[in-house]
């Protein structure tokens, strides 16, 4: 027996289900592969209702807070599905962290082993962290999946050239591959490292192996880009159509598909392809790319750098003023939207548009075959973007001035829409769970993905009275009331707030300027050892600074973190911190790209205000407050420190099920909660 019942449990839980879940049979959850020896409190919920959908063949959007442990409650249904009903499927997994590559892997080892199963797993990164060739690491996404494909084509690639013996598997390529199937769960190192012993492509080695397995745990990019999708699964043999597709950190899917979405062009990448085209003689193309940076310029004219002049309103407001989005008018005073004719008419004053993109791929192709990439081949890949669709999409001029005083031009096809990428992968997947700590609410991720699913929001799993959530209405970051003082005044309430803490703290900025400012005086002030967040950390940098800072959690540090940074997402602190407090609201910069959002839900959903702007920045705000509480044990306080958290129209959008306290008595209330 999996679940450990006693009599009144059981009755309970049949009144409980059968009250929600009236049709599913509910001894059914003792017989799913679940890896542990007992199924969690709330756990269940999460397993049953996934069961029910991939049975029904439906999606589910599921909110499920930190540790309730929602790996294991969606592979078990998910894998009994397709060993006892339907072995044609393939269970896809996809997450952007590494780290949870490994916890997926080891779940699937837990449940070969207890089960005396052979399911075949198998993590699949990103075909550029796969790759042998010398110096690819330095290269963007998009040049190096063309310096690859002309390597391939060209037949220069060794690596991919010793996987096969003609039409078959190489004899190299075959003895890896009988390896790593008597391993059955594989990682991304593992592969790695049998195809460097006998040179062969890491990425190809992952796709034959992937073929033959039940579970493949890749980044959200094997779906969502949809070039990358179609060749992926037809090389791994698989279809959409056969295809669960567990998605984690859902909360991160809208962003990271606009991302997928969208191209950029700047000034100072024409100016590298100017250089670049002359270097290997295409003079006429180095002209060209002269006057299309000249376009640039003239389009940035009356551009200007002028903070006090960002709304025609009141130089001093910003969005968080207003209750609507219809009271202020977006004015930014660096930034403009261009139409797609508008651009395409100026090119062809220099040349035919298509005949120019035709000439920028063919010099782009001849210099990746000498210094592996090239500038002039990735702007024909944005003129080629430009020309797409309008609808879901904007197009900004953009001036921006750099820290070496640089001024940066950048023109922007921004997707404002991920639905329009989404919706095919919803409606053709066989099965599909979103699940995240912070995906409230979960009609806003329906609507704004195109997914046709149920919703399940569930509560904490931990204690009640093991966390106070409290909203301090003392000091705020809004942008007019930032300066000297304010700083001062932040800091002082954080060393307040921090001083009879026993244990170690995270503080969350909303940018590393505002945490810059305010750690200047905070520093002075607080006894505690305070580790501050570098931009641009390494990924050793990263580990050393994390082992670092466990290493105080019983005589107590501080973070000092960013929100969205390096340290907000992502990590595991259990029984480290004591305390998580979020300075000021991580409301997107009101500019052209927000307004255009806002507008745009506003139009399909009639919630732009929501949607474009606030429920992100809560989203942000409650996964960074989410390092506190990482397991039962742990006991902590999150503190919301800014006025705007207490008014109405925001603590709206704080999840349904949080305790809030309002209190300036945040003292008081923090010795005793200790107590």
């Amino acid at each position: 027996m999996i679940y450990k019942y006693d009599v009144f449990k059981k009755i309970y839980k049949k009144i409980f289900y059968s009250s929600i879940m009236p049709d599913i049979e509910l001894e059914k959850i003792e017989e799913m592969l679940f890896p542990h020896p007992e199924i969690r409190s709330i756990q269940d919920v999460m397993i049953r209702k996934i069961d029910e959908c991939i049975k029904n063949r439906r999606s589910l959007v599921a909110h499920a807070p930190t540790g309730l442990g929602k790996t294991a409650a969606a592979l078990s249904p998910a894998l009994t599905h397709i060993i006892k009903n339907n072995n044609n499927l393939t269970l896809f997994f996809l997450t952007s962290r590494h780290t949870q590559h490994k916890i997926v892997l080891e779940t699937l080892k837990k449940i070969n082993d207890k089960f005396s199963l052979n399911i075949i797993g198998s993590s699949v990164i990103g075909k550029k962290h796969l790759c042998l060739q010398p110096s690819v690491d330095k290269m963007y996404s998009k040049e190096f999946n063309e310096f690859c494909r002309l390597l391939v084509d060209n037949q220069k690639c060794d690596y991919f050239n010793a996987l096969k013996s003609g039409t078959k598997l190489s004899p190299d390529a075959e003895h890896i591959l009988n390896d790593l199937k008597k391993k059955s769960v594989v990682s991304a190192e593992n592969i790695i490292q049998s195809s460097s012993l006998r040179s062969i492509c890491p990425y190809e080695i992952a796709l034959q192996f992937a073929k033959n397995a039940k579970v493949i745990i890749a980044d959200y990019q094997y779906m969502f880009n949809p070039m990358i999708r179609d060749n992926f699964l037809k090389k791994i043999s698989k279809s959409l159509e056969n295809a669960i597709i567990i998605i984690d950190e859902a909360h991160n899917l809208p962003s990271r598909i606009k991302d997928l979405s969208s191209e950029f062009l700047s000034n100072i990448q024409i100016k590298r392809a100017i250089t670049e085209a002359k270097k290997y003689n295409y003079e006429a193309i180095g002209e060209q790319l002269e006057q299309l940076n000249e376009i640039l310029d003239d389009y940035s004219s009356g551009l200007r750098f002028d903070e006090s002049a960002r709304f025609q309103k009141n130089p001093n407001v910003t969005l968080s003023n207003f209750q609507s989005a219809k009271e202020v008018r977006f004015y930014e005073t660096n930034e403009k939207y261009l139409t797609k004719q508008e651009f395409v008419d100026h090119i062809n004053r220099i040349k035919d548009y298509d005949e120019l993109i035709s000439e920028l791929v063919f010099a782009g192709n001849a210099i990746r075959d000498i210094q592996n990439m090239s500038y002039v081949g990735s702007i024909a890949g944005f003129l080629e973007a430009w020309i797409g669709q309008d609808e879901g999409f904007t197009r900004i001029l953009s001036l921006k001035k750099l820290r070496d005083k640089t001024e940066m031009i950048t023109l922007g096809y921004r997707c404002l829409d991920p639905s329009i990428i989404a919706e095919q992968v919803f409606k053709n997947a066989y099965s599909c769970v979103l699940m995240s700590g912070t995906l409230t609410p979960t009609s806003m991720y329906k609507e704004l993905l195109g997914i046709d699913a149920e919703e399940l929001t569930l509560k904490s799993p931990f204690p009640v009275e093991n966390r106070l959530n409290l909203i301090v209405p003392k000091t705020s970051t809004k942008y007019e009331l930032r300066s000297p003082e304010q700083y001062k005044e932040i800091a002082k309430t954080l060393a307040d707030i921090t001083e009879d803490v026993k244990g170690s703290i995270a503080i969350y900025f909303t940018s590393y300027y505002l945490m810059d400012e305010i750690s200047k005086s905070f520093s002075l002030l607080t006894k505690k050892t305070v580790f501050t967040e570098r931009p641009e950390m390494s990924k050793q940098d990263k580990q050393e600074f994390l082992d670092n800072f466990v290493k105080y959690k019983d005589t107590g540090a501080v973070l000092l973190a960013v929100i969205s940074g390096s340290f907000s997402e992502g990590i595991d602190l259990p029984n480290v911190l004591k305390m998580v407090i979020i300075v000021g609201l991580p409301l997107q910069k009101p500019d052209l790209e927000t307004k255009a959002l806002i507008d745009y839900f506003d139009k399909k959903f009639s919630k732009g205000w929501d949607y474009g702007y606030l429920f992100p920045a809560f989203t942000k705000a409650i996964q960074a407050a989410g390092r506190c509480i990482r397991s039962e044990k742990d006991k902590g306080i999150i503190v919301f420190l800014d006025e705007r958290y207490s008014w109405s129209n925001y603590m709206r959008c704080f999840p349904n099920n949080w305790p809030l306290k309002v209190s300036l008595l945040y003292k008081e209330m923090i010795r005793k909660f200790y107590e």
